[in-house]
Order: structure tokens, then C-alpha cells, then sequence
């Protein structure tokens, strides 16, 4: 039932966004409330769904007239406790979504002209619905539009161009997810996938189409059936349905003459051609058994094979095969779409991961760029003091100079002034030491120069070191991309074994269609021999008879009674019976 509610939910979504939205989203009091417009829309839903109208339960929950159905009620939890809650799939479901057709077609069908006609877009419109997500708004995939097609051009007898498709699929992904039930149908009716056919060729496609996704027709034809009571063969229209088989007087299916129900019990048997009749074959089902001619051993075949499914899937309890397929398509797609979300988080770990390495990288950078700077000032520092020592000492040698060529002139007027000489000398030994410790500390300088310099050096090898993880990491990652096409690449090997398989067991039975057509030439040769001998043991018998006399030709005799034998009714009349007597007495007298 939840499956029902979804679908007929999808064709009610249909008809509700056709109606006039206010700014919140809900319908207008214009269109639902007035004239009393929400009891006319209620009321054809509960008209078509067979579902009985309570209009005070409507009124009830719609109490706040200033509000309507636009009030926190809603006319969609309305919808859902009053009306598809009650549903209980006896219902017409062509007319339930021509209801909703109608509601919404005129509003948004294209006005531009196409080759398909009203019904036919009306049938597009249904199949859309069907085939759709299962989301809100509703649009159909790419993957389920390339079904669509693909069944339409075959039903057409046409080739698929899958090249045509893939550059239009590639342009359609570009742009969205997929398309509205409105450009589906603009785009089966421009023709674009269908050239070269006609209109009536193309209706004929989406009504086949339209009998075995919606209508639920697993295969129909003209047969012959033999009748209960009367035991004559009619020609009747059988229509196979997953639990039942209809059969009407012709295809327009106005005048049904009877049911044929299914379930596991039954069974389908082919039987031998007889009473002029060929291509048999019997449904036994458990109070009544069905006799039916096909008009070609292909057709039997092909109904033999298809009721025999269906009578499995009714004994598996499984659904129609279109919706079997449909089911395992949308579970493909989840999983494929659940591995992509897989890898775009893992890809999103990867880039944070990135990310945060990138910022620590950036920090070791600018602690780097920090550290040389600071190693700058100091070398700057450090070459100031340098050229203001050597400044300093070359204004001392200076001094020095000039002091010495004043000693030198008053050494020999001064001698009193030798020891200033030496005091001055000791300042210089002083001064002389003071250099040399500048210079130590020089030297101190240049080896710190020079920690700081592989101190650099060591922070540069790590980030060679974490920029080689980034790249591992990055191979990694490819290799997990490359590991997710080789599963893909894997899937669709697995695909082309089935289908190989799938080809093999084709040809297989055609090998033993091909044996079974000789061994029935086989038998019509022995059966022909069979007859041919018959025919010879039969006229020995008589050429034996006739030699001992036990028969006789048939003439034509008197009308009075014939004798009876002891092996029949006699050959000769009663005067006829008296001769031979007289004959044989004579013949008895002569003899003695």
C-alpha cells in the first residue's frame, strides 16, 4: 500500500502545483476555498479512488474558516488521514490520472506543436510518474529516460542509436539532474529519437509501452478458445496480467466475456493437435481447465512460456518483471550514488588533511622567514659594530701615531713624561685586548651565523619530508579512484558474462528447436512407414482370404433377409443357400 500511496501521490502533486500557490507555498484560498472549491476537489479524488466523501470529517478539520487550507491543518494531512488512507486499490487508475491530467495539462503542456497527440502525451505524462524519483519536485533520471527510449524504439521496430543518446545525455547532465514530466513529453514529441516514423508508428510505441509498465500487460493476442458448454472454438482477444488472464470479444476490449484467474496452483500444458486443430495448449486451474489454440507454434511457444512466469512469480510472490526491474534500477543508483557520497567525504578528508598540512607548512615557513630576519638584523648588528671597532682602532692608531712622533721629539727634552709614554702604552695593550675580544666575539657571531644556518637547513629537509607524505597521500588517493573504476570496470564485465551467457543459452535452445523440428520429421517418416507396411500386411491378408475361399466379392442381392453365421451376417439369400445344398448333395451322390 505504501507503494500505491507513493504513485498516486506523485499524479495529486501534479494536479496541486497546477493550482494557484500563495507565498508560503500552499494552495490559495482562491482556488480550494471559495465556491467550495476544497469539497468539489475532495469529493472527484473520493469519486475516482472509490473511496466514501465525509464532508464533516472535511469541515471538522477545516475549522478555522478565516484560514481554510492554508491554515497549519493543511489540505495535505487531510489529504493522507481521510482519503489515501482509505484507498484500497479497487479503483480505476487510467481514470484516477486523467482526473489529475486534466487538472494539470492545459497549464503546462507546451503550446508549440507536436508529433504525438493528447493521449498519447497523457500516456508520456503516466509512464513519468511511474518511472520518476522519488523525491519532490518530481523529474526523471537520465538512466530511466534512456529506458523509456530504449522500450519505445524497440516497441517502434526501429535500431537504437545509443551514440545519439550518450551526447545528449552528456549535454543534459551539464546543466541538471534530469527532466520534468513536461519536457519528457516535449521530448518524445519532437521527434528527435524517433525519425523517420511516423504518427501512428510512434502512438502504437507509447501505447505498448504504456499496456506493459502501467496497465500491467505482460503479453496479448488473438487465440482461439473452446467453449465449456457448447464446445466450439471462438476467436477471442486474451489479455496476461500478473494473476490474470482477460479475454474479450476483440482488441478494443469493450466486450469482455470472461476471466481466467491465476495463482500457483495452476499449471499450463501443451497438448497434441486434434479435432482439426493445432498449435494447442491447456491452462488447468483449480476448478476450471481452459483449452486454447494458438495461431503458430511461436505464438503457442511464447504464450506457454509467458503464463508459465507469471504462474512462478505468483508462486514466488514476486512483482511483475517491469517493476522488478524498475526496483533493482533505483537500489543500483542508491548504491552507486551512496559510493560517490563515500568518496567526495573521503576526497574532503584528503583536502582538509591537505588543507591543515598547508597551514603548518605555512606557519614552519614563517617561523623560517622570521628566523632569517632576525639572523639579518643581526648580521647587520653584527657588521655596525665591526666597521665602528675598526673605525675606533684606526682613529687610535691615528692617536698612536701622533703620540709616538710627540714621544720620539720630546723623549730626549722630556724623560719625565716615559712613564705617561708607558701608562699610555698599557692603555693601548688594554685596548689591544678589548679588540681581540671583539673579535671573539666576531667569531661567537659567525658560529651562531652558522647554527642558524642549519637550523634553516634542517626545517627545509622536513618540509621536503612532509611535502613527499602530501604526494603519498595523493598517490593514495589516486589509487583509490583508480580502485573504484576497476569495481565499476569489474560490474560491467560481470554484465557482458550474463549477456554472453544469456547468448549462449539462446543458441541453445534454438539448437534443440532445430532437434526437436528433425526428430518430428523423423517421426513422419516412421509414421509414414508404419502405414506404408499396414497397407502391405492388409492386402496379403486379403490375397490369402480370397485363395481359400473365406470371402467373397460384395454384390448387389435380393432385398429379402439375409442369414445369419456363425461369423456374421451372410453374403447370400436363402434360395441362393438352397442351390449350394442341392449342389453339394449332387456333388456328394457323384462322389459315392
Amino acid at each position: 500500500m505504501v507503494g500505491l500511496k507513493e504513485e498516486l501521490l506523485k499524479s495529486i502533486w501534479h494536479a496541486f502545483t497546477a493550482l494557484d500557490l500563495d507565498r508560503s507555498g500552499k494552495v490559495s484560498k482562491s482556488q480550494l476555498k471559495a465556491s467550495g472549491g476544497r469539497r468539489v476537489l475532495s469529493h472527484n479524488l473520493c469519486t475516482v479512488l472509490n473511496v466514501p466523501h465525509d464532508p464533516v470529517a472535511l469541515e471538522e478539520h477545516f475549522r478555522d474558516d478565516d484560514e481554510g487550507p492554508v491554515s497549519n491543518q493543511g489540505y495535505m494531512p487531510y489529504l493522507n488521514k481521510f482519503i489515501l488512507e482509505k484507498v484500497q486499490g479497487n479503483f480505476d487508475k487510467v481514470e484516477f490520472n486523467r482526473m489529475c491530467w486534466t487538472l494539470c495539462a492545459k497549464k503546462n503542456l507546451s503550446k508549440s506543436p507536436l508529433l504525438i497527440s493528447d493521449e498519447d502525451a497523457f500516456k508520456v505524462w503516466v509512464i513519468f510518474n511511474f518511472l520518476s524519483e522519488d523525491r519532490y519536485p518530481l523529474i526523471i533520471v537520465p538512466e530511466e529516460i534512456e529506458y523509456l527510449l530504449k522500450k519505445i524504439t524497440e516497441a517502434m521496430g526501429a535500431g537504437w542509436q545509443q551514440e545519439q543518446f550518450d551526447h545528449y545525455k552528456i549535454a543534459l547532465n551539464t546543466s541538471r539532474e534530469g527532466l520534468s514530466a513536461w519536457e519528457l513529453i516535449d521530448l518524445i514529441g519532437s521527434g528527435h529519437f524517433s525519425k523517420g516514423m511516423d504518427r501512428q508508428t510512434v502512438s502504437m510505441a507509447i501505447n505498448e509501452v504504456f499496456n506493459e509498465l502501467i496497465l500491467d500487460v505482460l503479453k496479448q493476442g488473438y487465440m482461439l478458445k473452446k467453449g465449456h458448454k457448447r464446445k466450439n472454438w471462438m476467436e477471442r482477444w486474451f489479455v496476461l496480467k500478473p494473476n490474470v488472464i482477460s479475454y474479450y470479444v476483440s482488441e478494443d476490449l469493450k466486450e469482455k466475456k470472461g476471466d481466467i484467474i491465476l495463482d500457483g496452483n495452476c499449471c499450463v500444458e501443451a497438448l497434441p493437435d486434434k479435432d482439426g486443430k493445432k498449435c494447442l495448449f491447456l491452462i488447468k486451474c483449480l476448478d476450471k481447465t481452459f483449452e486454447i489454440s494458438a495461431s503458430d507454434k511461436k505464438k503457442k511457444q511464447e504464450w506457454i512460456q509467458a503464463i508459465q512466469t507469471t504462474v512462478n512469480l505468483l508462486k514466488a510472490g514476486s512483482p511483475p518483471p517491469h517493476k522488478e526491474a524498475r526496483q533493482k534500477r533505483k537500489e543500483l543508483r542508491q548504491k552507486l550514488l551512496a559510493e560517490q557520497e563515500e568518496l567526495e567525504r573521503q576526497m574532503k578528508e584528503l583536502q582538509a588533511a591537505n588543507e591543515n598540512k598547508q597551514k603548518e607548512l605555512e606557519t614552519v615557513r614563517k617561523q623560517l622567514e622570521a628566523a632569517a630576519a632576525r639572523a639579518a638584523e643581526e648580521e647587520k648588528k653584527r657588521l655596525q659594530t665591526q666597521v665602528e671597532l675598526q673605525d675606533r682602532f684606526s682613529l687610535e692608531l691615528e692617536r698612536e701615531k701622533m703620540v709616538r712622533q710627540k714621544m720620539e721629539e720630546q723623549v730626549a727634552q722630556k724623560s719625565s713624561e716615559l712613564e705617561q709614554y708607558l701608562q699610555r702604552v698599557r692603555e693601548l695593550e688594554e685596548m689591544y685586548k678589548q679588540l681581540q675580544e671583539a673579535l671573539e666575539d666576531e667569531k661567537q657571531a659567525r658560529q651562531d651565523e652558522e647554527t642558524v644556518r642549519k637550523l634553516q637547513a634542517r626545517l627545509l629537509e622536513e618540509e621536503t619530508a612532509k611535502r613527499a607524505e602530501l604526494e603519498k597521500w595523493h598517490l593514495q588517493q589516486q589509487q583509490t579512484i583508480q580502485m573504484t573504476e576497476a569495481e565499476k570496470q569489474e560490474l560491467e564485465n560481470q554484465r557482458m558474462m550474463k549477456e554472453q551467457a544469456l547468448q549462449v543459452a539462446m543458441e541453445q535452445l534454438k539448437q534443440l528447436e532445430l532437434e526437436r523440428k528433425e526428430a518430428l520429421e523423423q517421426y513422419e517418416e516412421v509414421k509414414k512407414k508404419l502405414e506404408t507396411a499396414a497397407n502391405n500386411t492388409k492386402s496379403w491378408k486379403d490375397k490369402v482370404a480370397h485363395h481359400e475361399g473365406l470371402i467373397r466379392l460384395i454384390e448387389p442381392g435380393s432385398k429379402n433377409p439375409h442369414l445369419i453365421t456363425n461369423w456374421g451376417p451372410a453374403a447370400f439369400t436363402e434360395a441362393e443357400l438352397e442351390q449350394r445344398q442341392r449342389s453339394w448333395k449332387g456333388k456328394k451322390a457323384a462322389s459315392e
